[in-house]
């Protein structure tokens, strides 16, 4: 069975319930590391966290193309995850306990999910007040810690005032050993080999590339401490 076709099975899955209650269902079956239900997971809280005006437009689904390259002739499939979504009268706070059930023992496909939501909530070029919001309820329920969700911030809206040390997670006044471990770590975490173990779609792979971005340029800057 494809990528799509599980995708395809998911949605005639869903018509019998509710895409929220599959979801459920997901969890309980342990289906973790899967690209489909990666990227279920992520369609279905895109959807909640596009306009709530009970319609999908093709600007919505233009958006989430730009970072998601499915093919034309899957577009339907994205839209109808989308629109059961969007029906489904489950909230978005419910939305993420169940993907946070999904992933329950694996943080860091987590944040690839949290990640994702950011590309979707910038997607205009601007971060709405509500749009971040809803981040940090995702943040919060995933169960992230801090220095993961400083990362995503530091590369979706950049580093700011946000401090070196917290974004590779480690505290001031360290070892320099101990920052150079810190930074090794989170470089294996992010590579590409490591994102796709996790099950992230080969066509989200770059989304580590914002984070390796924030990571190099807190590593950077805290070297300079030591210098």
């Amino acid at each position: 069975m494809t990528f799509w076709d599980r995708i395809e099975a998911a949605i005639a899955d869903a018509r019998k319930l509710t895409l929220g209650a599959m979801l459920e269902a997901m969890a309980a079956q342990k289906q973790r590391r899967n690209e489909a239900a990666f990227s279920i997971a992520l369609i279905a809280l895109s959807a909640k966290m596009a306009r709530a005006d009970g319609v999908v437009t093709d600007d919505e689904i233009d958006a989430f193309r730009r970072y998601f390259h499915f093919p034309a002739a899957e577009a339907d499939k994205v839209r109808m995850v989308y629109q059961l979504a969007q029906q489904d009268v489950a909230g978005f706070r419910e939305y993420l306990t169940r993907v946070a059930k999904i992933f329950e023992d694996s943080p860091p496909v987590l944040e690839d999910v949290l990640d994702c939501l950011f590309h979707v909530a910038v997607a205009d070029g601007v971060a709405h007040p509500r749009e971040l919001e809803l981040l940090d309820q995702a943040a919060a329920a995933f169960g992230l810690s801090k220095a993961a969700y400083h990362r995503l911030k530091a590369a979706h809206l950049g580093l700011g005032e946000d401090d070196p040390y917290l974004i590779l997670g480690i505290e001031p006044g360290v070892s320099l050993e101990a920052v150079k471990t810190a930074y090794r770590a989170l470089s294996r975490d992010h590579h590409p080999d490591a994102l796709m173990a996790r099950g992230v779609p080969v066509d989200l792979i770059r989304i580590a590339e914002g984070r390796m971005a924030a990571i190099n340029g807190a590593y950077e800057q805290i070297l300079t401490d030591y210098s």
